[in-house]
């Protein structure tokens, strides 16, 4: 007899690692960090766009995950209200010529 794992046993194993990852809070937690960044950097045009566009992206894939939800659409309503304030300043900046 070897000493191999069972097929039952590895399939257990892969399932209990995709349970883990999926319950892992880390990514509404990034999303959550790169929406309070894009929030910040948001009155200089391009990095509020580019950060605003990332926390929008990560929100979406955390929002997925029942642990993070509340966490990914706070990120996702920081990433949006970022990209308006770009967008603000920006016209702004061009209208000032």
């Amino acid at each position: 007899m070897s000493t191999d794992k069972t097929v039952a046993d590895r399939l257990l194993d892969e399932a209990r690692a995709k349970t883990a990852r999926e319950e892992s809070p880390t990514l509404g937690k990034i999303a959550l960090i790169v929406g309070v960044v894009a929030l910040l950097v948001s009155p200089i045009s391009i990095l509020g766009w580019v950060f605003g566009a990332a926390a929008l992206g990560l929100g979406v894939a955390a929002v997925r995950r029942p642990v993070t939800a509340k966490q990914a659409k706070i990120a996702m309503a920081l990433g949006g209200a970022a990209i308006l304030i770009g967008v603000f300043f920006f016209t702004l900046n061009v209208a000032q010529g």
